[in-house]
């Protein structure tokens, strides 16, 4: 399963590693195809992939932890 998202961090997670915790803690690729990290904000346009399960409770995890998540189309890049 591939889910292609935009993720938008604030402030307080700026800084925190939590694309890498995707990978490790829930065993999904977060393919990264665009991104723009400022010192107090930033968002990532990338696609989820792994087991349905794990790309669910990832995007569960990520919504838990504040990030914004928000559900794109077919269309990645413009």
């Amino acid at each position: 399963m591939t889910t292609r998202v935009r993720l938008v961090f604030p402030d307080a997670l700026v800084r925190e590693p939590v694309v890498a915790r995707l990978a490790r803690d829930f065993a999904v690729e977060a393919n990264i195809r665009r991104a723009a990290v400022e010192e107090h904000s930033g968002w990532i346009v990338c696609e989820l992939g792994g087991e349905p399960g794990a790309v669910s409770a990832a995007l569960d995890w990520l919504h838990e932890t504040g990030v914004s998540v928000e559900p794109l189309g077919d269309v990645v890049e413009s």
